[in-house]
């Protein structure tokens, strides 16, 4: 049969990495293609890199077709649930995936799904290749309705997907790219996209050293802002200058007594919350 690779398909997951590549190639040579193609009707949907090597290197291959496809969503779906359950995900990937299943569950709860037509070959399709698997089978799509149950799709943190989120509106594509090639943290990454477009793009350029030093400078500009916040908060002006970096404190004894200022005015809120609440009592 002719197999159709659309684009959309071909690059909606993360393209493998050159050295992936070259492995699967290496595999394939040795042992043919051990897996078999997922194909809607003629498009395919699983399994574009194996094809392409078969195809260079002109080594058979099998196929099978997934009966449960009703639309493109489907598809979609079944693409990022596939690629949550693999291990060589990394946590960003995975982040991004459940991100887009939550989209497209949303989109169905606000519009109930159509039907699209499947693909042109579909109705004919060999018998045999029609067999449902295990990876095929259809499953219960559990909505994705809080961050902790995305976090839970992708076996992260809820704070890790929060930081995910910031890093998809904010930053830009060098600093995406910087975190899906593992120059940056993920955590760090979330920090530097608060800066303008063209310093992302500057540190992003620079390498890991200058993604770490964008990192440090938004995280101690952030600690001195808390810092003036805490001075606005205290009533004594005699107070007011604890709250300033003194000379010869470090940033880590700096930081550890504003800890502890903060923990002593939030203790003092709620001694006054609690008499607040005897009186009205």
């Amino acid at each position: 049969m002719n197999i159709q690779v659309l684009e959309e398909l071909r690059v909606y997951i993360d393209p493998l990495t050159p050295e992936e590549h070259d492995a699967l190639e290496r595999s394939i040579l040795a042992e043919g293609c051990r897996d078999a193609l997922v194909l809607w009707g003629d498009v395919l949907v699983d399994g574009h890199n194996r094809y392409g090597i078969c195809q260079k290197h002109g080594v058979p291959f099998n196929t099978i077709q997934n009966p449960t496809f009703k639309s493109m969503d489907d598809v979609h779906l079944w693409m990022i649930d596939q690629h949550l359950g693999r291990r060589s995900v990394s946590d960003f990937q995975r982040g991004v995936l459940a991100l887009r299943k939550k989209d497209i569950l949303a989109s169905r709860v606000q519009q109930p799904p159509q039907t699209e037509p499947a693909p042109a070959d579909a109705a004919h399709v060999n018998p045999a290749d029609q067999t449902e698997s295990p990876a095929t089978a259809a499953k219960p799509v559990e909505p994705l309705n809080s961050r902790e149950a995305i976090a839970k799709a992708a076996r992260i943190s809820a704070t890790t997907v929060s930081q995910i989120e910031k890093i998809q509106k904010t930053a830009a594509p060098e600093l995406v790219a910087a975190v899906k090639a593992g120059e940056i943290s993920i955590n760090a990454a979330a920090i530097v996209a608060s800066l303008p477009v063209e310093e992302q793009v500057a540190a992003a350029a620079g390498g890991k050293k200058e993604l770490r030093q964008a990192a440090k400078q938004v995280r101690e500009a952030k600690a001195q802002a808390r810092a003036a916040a805490v001075g606005a908060l205290l009533d004594s002006p005699e107070e007011k200058p604890a709250a300033t970096q003194q000379e010869g404190e470090t940033d880590a004894q700096f930081i550890s007594r504003l800890q502890r200022i903060i923990a002593d005015l939030t203790a003092e809120n709620t001694q006054l919350k609690a008499r607040l609440a005897e009186v009205a009592a």
